[in-house]
């Protein structure tokens, strides 16, 4: 099962979000806008936190990671490409920041969610997504198929 987010669904969250602000100031509701306002990121902050619990009741399957079996340095730029609101973006940032205490290699974090442009450009549609070199993972990758991509190792 892939997990990933499409970038589509997380602009479309957005769009609801600011959208919904909108129509409730545009009818004068202005106490329900500012819960709106303030309840909304609540509620996704929520449920980032709390997705590695919920997310096979959500069919999306577990979460769970497998951790490498070994691993070397690795004087490699490794590129992460996330997106505001994508629930697997968290976890292999984690895994990746783990990874690079052990491996030294370098990490860029790229946010893109106010960047649609940049992604379409290279063709990918949904996130989280690491680039080491010409080599790219798309989705929830574990510890293990990430220390495997940054050593040029076959997944």
């Amino acid at each position: 099962m892939k997990q990933h987010c499409y970038l589509a669904f997380i602009y479309l969250a957005w769009v609801t979000y600011l959208g919904g602000l909108a129509w409730l100031l545009w009818r004068g509701q202005y106490l329900a806008a500012v819960f709106w306002l303030v309840l909304t990121p609540l509620v996704q902050w929520w449920y980032l936190r709390a997705f590695p619990r919920i997310s096979s009741l959500m069919g999306y399957g577990r979460v769970d990671d497998q951790k490498a079996s070994t691993v070397s340095q690795a004087p490699v730029r490794v590129t992460l490409y996330t997106a505001l609101g994508c629930p697997f973006c968290p976890l292999i940032e984690q895994r990746l920041e783990a990874l690079q205490k052990s491996m030294g290699f370098s990490l860029e974090k790229i946010d893109v969610t106010l960047r649609p442009g940049l992604l379409a450009s290279q063709g990918i549609r949904s996130v989280p997504v690491v680039e080491v070199g010409e080599r790219r993972l798309t989705g929830l990758a574990t510890t293990s198929q990430l220390a495997a991509a940054i050593l040029g190792k076959p997944a």
